[in-house]
């Protein structure tokens, strides 16, 4: 069955680095792009970052330019997200999601991960 496993959540204060990964399993990873949503207290989910297939395109939300860095690893069939200078606006669920991509709002992820908590302190 298809699983996406995110790890490398947790708590840090303001100012420091994180880095999440999502090992995907199930099915052709190569073949589908992926991307990381958040879902803070109060808000919507929103997609943050993407990346296709092969890293060609990759997307960031404006919020996280300059701070965040997307990649994967296609023999590792892991999706990371390098987080530096978080900010509290940064506490979040995040999640790891997969396929039918490019991602928007009438055009959802195949496949979700659980969500992984990410805490930012001042």
């Amino acid at each position: 069955q298809v699983q996406l496993v995110e790890s490398g959540g947790g708590s840090v204060q303001a100012g420091g680095s994180l880095k999440l990964s999502c090992v995907a399993s199930g099915y052709d990873f190569n073949l589908c792009g992926m991307g990381w949503f958040r879902q803070a207290p109060g808000k919507k989910r929103e997609l943050i970052s993407s990346i296709s297939g092969f890293s060609s395109t990759i997307t960031y939300v404006d919020s996280v330019k300059g701070r965040f860095t997307i990649s994967r690893s296609g023999a590792k069939k892991t999706l990371y997200l390098q987080m530096d200078n978080l900010k509290t606006e940064d506490t979040a669920v995040y999640f790891c999601a997969a396929c039918n991509f490019p991602f928007t709002n009438n055009r959802q992820p195949q496949y979700w991960g659980q969500g992984i908590q990410v805490i930012v302190s001042s």
